[in-house]
């Protein structure tokens, strides 16, 4: 049985995750961080991870970067396994991710679905053999209104996966207007489209002479990263430190 902390349970991935480990036989929320607290609490619920009395064997964090370092202290003295599905977090954050790695075991993954995550898979298997005979790559996401990010984490992540297993990297181009040329063959287009409550939907086009490919990805709710989270949580506990994504909980 995993022994997990819920901080930000009370949001609405707090929700969600509540929801899919009461349902779980293999998992338990022994407590939630949060400074609301759920009107009917299943669990006891903390204004601040350091006032925790339960013991866990993972924390999953769906709060915000901005207490990353003292959510990294408390875990380093609980010995506890983290599942960072927070983004946003910037390059000293991610080298302090880095370092608390060495001491634990951290999952941390641009998008937690476990779907996003075959899909990388297989667009990178796809990148490797069309890429070279010279099919052109486009990306193409969609999120609701309310993101304020574009690109989403997600779509750099698949441009980043796919510039793994290319001989050379590609230039990321996210931006064509104002350009008067042709396509040039070494790069990766990203296009974000904002609208509606879209949850997410992810488009890889593999675009070569008189065919094209694409390989697609839609999300219907946040549920899928509340599972994913879960999942990962599980796979964590009793592992060695260390940095992991999805791509090692999935195997």
């Amino acid at each position: 049985m995993t022994r997990i902390i819920m901080n930000g349970c009370n949001g609405h991935m707090g929700c969600v995750i509540t929801q899919l480990v009461a349902e779980d036989d293999d998992a338990t929320i022994v407590a939630g961080v949060d400074l609301v607290a759920p009107k009917d609490p299943e669990y006891p619920v903390y204004a601040a991870f350091e006032d925790v009395k339960e013991e866990a064997d993972v924390l999953i964090d769906f709060s915000t970067p901005k207490i990353l370092t003292k959510l990294l202290a408390e875990a380093k003295k609980r010995s506890m396994a983290v599942v960072l599905c927070t983004t946003g977090y910037t390059k000293e954050q991610i080298a302090e991710i880095n370092e608390a790695a060495k001491e634990l075991p951290i999952v941390r993954s641009a998008n937690m679905s476990l779907g996003v995550n075959v899909l990388i898979r297989l667009v990178q298997e796809a990148a490797k053999k069309l890429a070279t005979e010279g099919f052109d790559i486009e990306i193409v996401e969609k999120h609701h209104r309310l993101k304020k990010d574009a690109p989403s984490g997600t779509a750099l992540a698949i441009a980043d996966a796919i510039n793994e297993v290319l001989p050379s990297a590609r230039e990321y181009v996210f931006d064509r207007s104002g350009r008067s040329e042709q396509r040039p063959k070494e790069e990766i287009g990203i296009s974000a489209v904002r609208g509606g409550t879209i949850v997410g939907d992810h488009d890889i086009i593999f675009a070569g002479t008189d065919e094209v490919i694409t390989v697609s990805h839609t999300a219907y709710s946040k549920a899928i990263f509340g599972k994913g989270a879960v999942v990962a949580a599980k796979f964590l506990a009793g592992q060695k430190p260390g940095l992991y994504t999805m791509k090692d909980v999935i195997g």
